[in-house]
């Protein structure tokens, strides 16, 4: 959600109403140093925001907390994929946050080759973490709808990059990793979606995609208790997801 659109819409009453222990935002299109002071001290969080050093008002993503990490990185350690500013990862003692803004592939073959080697990097990236012992909880716009049951007409799209085949087979890849799609842990119910397309006001028909998503690797699969979307917050194309976990 990029944060010139939402701070005029409420973001910051929004999020201490909602009071959760930690928030991630994705394409916020903006450096800390563009951002107001009501952004970036947001009373009783602190804040982490990676930014785009090869484009201006590009890409970004940022996390609010409540409980100051052990750790903050910025990237895979992988200047092609760190210098678009599409990753920050926060370490707890019970677990890894990944915030990811995945690219986007729809605009031609290079980007969709970029897309598919980011996806292939991230996953490198989190198996290591894994073999390490850590947990990982890992949230993002990941700009994939997984299955037919993740978008309103699949049939139409699948052609579009978004829900081409090569896509949905890595996240395949992906679960068979021992990753876990959260939201699926606990509802398979079809018309769930997370975006949709401004222009055609597709949200009012409830013509939409399920491309956001909480992952967790399968050593923290039994703390997460719920997990839930939140269609009926405006201020985007995309909603919130969530999920609660204990620890």
């Amino acid at each position: 959600m990029e944060f010139g659109a939402v701070q005029k819409k409420g973001f910051v009453d929004w999020l201490l109403t909602e009071d959760p222990d930690i928030l991630c935002l994705q394409e916020t299109k903006a450096a800390p140093e563009q951002l107001s002071e009501e952004l970036l001290n947001i009373n009783g969080y602190k804040s982490y925001f990676s930014s785009s050093t090869v484009k201006k008002g590009y890409s970004g993503v940022a996390i609010y907390t409540k409980q100051e990490p052990i750790k903050v990185e910025h990237g895979f350690g992988i200047p092609k994929f760190d210098d678009e500013g599409r990753i920050v990862v926060a370490e707890y003692k019970e677990f890894v946050l990944i915030n990811i803004y995945y690219p986007n592939g729809k605009k031609n073959e290079e980007r969709l080759q970029y897309k598919m080697d980011f996806y292939d990097a991230f996953l490198d990236y989190s198996n290591k973490l894994v073999k390490k012992g850590k947990k990982l909880v890992i949230c993002g716009d990941v700009n994939t709808a997984h299955k037919e049951i993740d978008l309103a007409r699949p049939k139409e799209n699948s052609k579009v990059s978004g829900f081409l085949p090569i896509e949905r087979e890595w996240l395949d890849k992906f679960f068979s990793n021992k990753y876990h799609d959260t939201f699926r842990l606990f509802n398979d119910e079809p018309e769930n979606y997370s975006w949709w397309d401004q222009v055609t006001r597709a949200r009012d028909r409830n013509v939409g995609w399920r491309i956001d998503y909480f992952f967790v690797s399968d050593n923290f699969k039994m703390n997460v208790k719920d997990a839930f979307i939140m269609p009926d917050v405006m201020g985007s194309d995309h909603c919130p997801v969530g999920i609660d976990i204990t620890v």
